[in-house]
């Protein structure tokens, strides 16, 4: 790996002490899960690189160091070999050179090499335990070397002490911040980028660049996440399975067969779709817990259990006939009275719509509810059976509700969370009565075949436009 040092990029040492969330601040500011988080205090034993790369092309480095544990001894040593505080640097580097070999050593050797070599500082401390006078020594070890420096209080369990840090980091840092490593927003991590190029001019340009990137690069995310879930709704209401059955053989086993292929394939696309979004935002391996699309008995298919897709009873409420309002039952709207729920409103599309409103009971159906089946004969005799596409109004609005809830799960997430991502409650209430009709309408008129391309470009403006919204929140 070329180092960013070699070539001028700014590089930052992220310093402190054992299990203050060094590595929490790498994962997130270098947006990299690989990097190991472990709550056993001095699980980083040496020093990792962690390039930010947008494109192939390396932004800034961040630097993983062990934890300084004997800055008292350390500082006695320099004070005793320093002339004046123009030797202070010098007295760091010869410190490191003398003790390299020696294990007593070998943490702070670790963790100031990179910044006697050009690296910036990051000194992290927790902002949930009192400050005290002994962390003073390894702060003032670090004031020795020179090198532009910020810190930042990390609140791992509370806040209550973050007052009492500030004040007392600001007699040794320029810059002083407080900066959860698992709920910043990408803003605030812009933010940190920004600082650091005041602080060293040197850097204020590759810097600026870099936050550039960054914000460009965090359109683009949500730009191509709302083409990724327009595509899952597409193939959702347009998908369709189809088999011969030559002459003389039964339909029936063909049926179930087409029915679990229809199945399979609608987990199997949703599935895909959110590995790509979760790689737009450079997750890699993510552990998640979801009340996914598991089909492996054919009655999860029914609408009365379409809560184990991830929604109520009461949020489930048919979006019937978006165009041009619906006659009778049928496929027609169906609203959960106690609710108003998930897709409340969608009703009002329907005129005289209390002769095709039920109670939920009088509609649960089997699989031909989700699609509908086709027979045409074939030359060679027999016929061909297919499935699909789907033609219950609310089957699109179940798609879209689970994938804007994973976006917004991924790209309000920082790297530095190992928790397993929760997708349990899908929901759009976020989403208004307007949308909800004009996407009825665009619905209906894709399954349908009607102006199925400016139908779609229209389905994907409105999701890029959702995932964009996420920031603005």
């Amino acid at each position: 790996m070329t180092r960013s040092r070699d070539v001028g990029l700014p590089h930052f040492a992220v310093v402190g002490r054992p299990n203050k969330g060094k590595s929490s601040i790498v994962a997130t500011l270098a947006r990299d899960d690989t990097v190991r988080i472990a709550a056993r205090a001095g699980s980083t034993r040496s020093t990792r690189r962690f390039p930010m790369r947008v494109d192939g092309q390396v932004l800034y480095e961040l630097i993983d160091t062990p934890g300084i544990q004997r800055a008292r001894q350390m500082l006695a040593w320099l004070r005793a070999n320093c002339a004046d505080a123009a030797a202070r640097p010098a007295a760091v580097r010869q410190f490191l050179e003398e003790h390299a070999e020696q294990e007593q050593f070998a943490d702070e050797c670790h963790a100031l090499a990179p910044i006697v070599e050009g690296a910036g500082i990051i000194y992290v401390v927790d902002g949930s335990v009192p400050f005290g006078g002994d962390y003073e020594a390894e702060m003032e070890i670090l004031r020795w070397t020179g090198r532009p420096s910020l810190a930042l209080i990390n609140p791992i369990e509370n806040s209550d002490y973050v007052e009492q840090w500030t004040a007392g980091l600001g007699q040794y840092f320029q810059t002083v911040r407080s900066f959860d490593a698992h709920r910043a927003e990408y803003r605030k991590q812009l933010e940190l980028l920004t600082l650091f190029g005041h602080l060293d001019p040197e850097w204020r340009q590759p810097l600026q660049r870099a936050v550039d990137v960054l914000e460009a690069d965090r359109q683009r995310q949500h730009h191509e996440a709302g083409e990724i879930i327009a595509g899952l709704l597409y193939d959702g209401l347009t998908f369709t399975v189809e088999q011969a059955v030559p002459e003389g053989l039964p339909e029936e086993p063909v049926r179930k067969v087409l029915f679990s292929r229809y199945q399979r394939q609608l987990i199997k696309r949703e599935r895909s779709a959110r590995a790509r979004v979760e790689e737009l935002f450079y997750y890699r391996d993510l552990s998640k817990s979801e009340q996914g699309m598991d089909f492996d008995e054919e009655d999860l298919f029914h609408q009365e259990n379409w809560y184990l897709w991830g929604l109520s009873r009461k949020q489930l409420l048919l979006a019937a006939g978006a165009a041009g309002g619906v006659a009778g039952g049928g496929a027609g709207a169906v609203v959960d009275g106690m609710a108003g729920g998930l897709l409340g409103g969608l009703a009002t599309l329907a005129g005289g719509i209390s002769g095709a409103v039920a109670s939920t009971r009088s509609v649960l159906r089997r699989s031909d509810d989700l699609a509908k089946w086709t027979v045409s004969g074939v030359p060679a005799g027999g016929n061909r059976l297919a499935y699909g596409p789907s033609r219950n109004p609310n089957f699109p609005f179940v798609l879209l509700g689970r994938a804007m809830q994973h976006h917004r799960a991924i790209s309000q997430r920082t790297h530095a969370v190992r928790a397993t991502l929760e997708l349990n409650e899908p929901a759009l209430d976020w989403l208004g009565d307007k949308d909800k009709r004009r996407l009825a309408r665009i619905f209906e008129d894709i399954r349908s075949g009607k102006r199925v391309s400016e139908r779609r470009a229209e389905l994907t403006a409105l999701t890029q436009a959702w995932c964009q919204e996420v920031d603005a929140e």
